[in-house]
């Protein structure tokens, strides 16, 4: 061998060598000034217990929340939606074959299992009918026709990124669905794809505020000079923390965003936890009409029910003053709802779900002869052809969902929708993350979604020998109970006798 090439590989090696020596030595140093921190420190039991090996925990932790969605679950344990439910999303959304074999996974023993009364003469398809238009606002200038059933709740552009918006506005156009803006304002993005949008007024009224927070006549009748602002919802609550105003970190408080809001850039942007001005059930009415006199098109409210009282006494009021009084619709979210980020026990306990919300408040409006005045909109975890059904037998006019959208968007449930690093960009202003999403693609995907909901809730009506979804009622679902057995829904809520 040269002699030069053979002093130069001995002085590598020996370089090599010092490194490898440094190195390992750095590393056992290093442990050795965490093992003393760790025993030293009195903050954490652990840590002092286990120094060095403690700080495994947490990130075994952190990563079990990734790892158990894939390998350790059942396909139908996960919450708050399970691998089946998701996987439903996805080949929906992805417009591929949802047929199963060997029979279903699901549990049709457990209470409060539903299923549909199939029936022994089904609806031949040439005697099915499209879903029938449904009017909300009889009463205004610009009253709202549509025969979409199923559509997009509100998540606000803030909370969601401008591709995730745009996705979503060009694939509700595309199945013929309506959008719900979400509390953050009108966004160019909403606006985009041509779909019919329910404008929202949350607490904070974003997009329609005066400096000082109060509602700008101008400002709305700007929204509502837009032909696609179909309809206007006034926020009282949500499922996923009602009795709390929205929240958007400062991370996600773009200057575009501040902007369409009207609020300080990069601040956190906290929104009251009720409408200052609303007191009670008369200034909810006189907002109602304020709102719908100076657009001219229909206005309801979205609130999470917490018993019946409320309710009573609100129609009463509405009675009392006369119909014209009243909301045209009105969203029922279920305590299940969770779009938005929350404190946890307002999201773990805090109102009625679903089930009982939705026939308590379609009965109440039975009951004072209120049902054909005000359309009622369901909301919360309904994701599935299943849920939209079993809605609609309830007495629904509307379903509409989020985190179905956000599925069909590529949403994996990381459950990090608050901390601007969703990792699929939809929740996220990190350009690094938002790049992963296509809005051309996933507009396609937002529409296939709808369009699959739709097509087989029509599927389990035409089954239960009905010619359209809203035909669905409660006598076509049954729920099982504690005993095991199942019962109609006609029996567990019979509905009261008109006022």
């Amino acid at each position: 061998m040269n002699p030069g090439l053979q002093g130069f590989l001995l002085t590598a090696l020996e370089v090599m060598s010092a490194l490898f020596i440094f190195v390992v030595g750095s590393v056992v140093l290093a442990l050795l000034v965490l093992y003393l921190l760790d025993r030293r420190q009195t903050r954490d039991a652990i840590l002092r217990n286990y120094p060095v090996l403690g700080h495994f925990r947490p990130l075994f932790e952190r990563l079990g929340e990734f790892f158990r969605q894939y390998f350790f679950a059942m396909d139908r344990e996960e919450l708050p939606f399970n691998r089946a439910e998701r996987n439903w999303v996805y080949r929906a959304a992805r417009a591929e074959p949802g047929t199963v074999a060997f029979g279903s996974t699901r549990d049709l023993r457990s209470v409060g299992t539903v299923w549909f009364v199939s029936c022994p003469f089904p609806t031949l398809e040439e005697d099915a009918v499209a879903p029938r238009p449904v009017t909300v606002g009889d009463h205004c200038i610009q009253p709202y026709r549509t025969a979409s059933f199923f559509n997009i709740s509100g998540m606000s552009y803030g909370a969601l990124s401008k591709p995730a918006v745009r996705a979503l506005s060009r694939g509700a156009a595309l199945a013929g669905a309506w959008l719900n803006t979400g509390e953050g304002g009108l966004a160019p993005w909403h606006l985009e794809g041509g779909c019919d949008l329910v404008f929202q007024i949350g607490t904070a009224k974003y997009g329609v505020r005066h400096p000082d927070g109060s509602l700008s006549a101008a400002r709305l009748k700007e929204v509502a000079a837009h032909d696609t602002v179909r309809m206007f919802e006034i926020k009282l609550s949500q499922g996923a923390k009602p009795g709390k105003g929205g929240i958007l970190p400062a991370a996600k408080v773009t200057e575009e965003i501040a902007r369409i809001r009207g609020i300080p850039i990069h601040q956190d942007s906290l929104s009251p936890n009720r409408h200052p001005e609303i007191r009670g059930n008369a200034e909810l009415l006189e907002m109602i009409a304020r709102v719908r006199e100076i657009t001219g098109k229909p206005v309801g409210f979205k609130v999470v029910l917490g018993g019946q009282g409320w309710l009573d006494e609100l129609f009463a009021e509405i009675v009392r003053r006369g119909s014209e009084w009243a909301p045209d619709f009105i969203t029922v979210d279920g305590a299940e709802g969770g779009s938005g980020a929350a404190p946890q026990p307002l999201m773990d306990a805090m109102g009625l779900p679903l089930r009982e919300a939705l026939p308590l408040l379609v009965d109440k409006l039975v009951q004072y002869g209120l049902r054909e005045r005000i359309r009622v909109v369901a909301s919360g975890r309904l994701i599935t052809p299943m849920g939209v059904a079993w809605a609609l037998c309830m007495g629904a006019d509307f379903v509409a969902s989020a985190r179905g959208p956000m599925f069909a968007l590529g949403c994996i449930q990381a459950m990090r929708c608050h901390r601007n690093t969703c990792p699929t960009g939809i929740t996220t202003h990190d350009p690094r993350f938002q790049q992963g999403l296509d809005p051309e693609l996933k507009s396609l995907w937002v529409a296939n979604y709808l369009r699959r909901v739709a097509h087989e809730v029509g599927m389990i009506a035409h089954s239960c020998g009905v010619r359209e979804p809203r035909e669905l009622r409660r006598r076509h679902c049954r729920v099982v109970t504690g005993d095991g057995r199942s019962r109609s829904l006609e029996e567990l809520f019979p509905q009261p006798h008109s006022g």
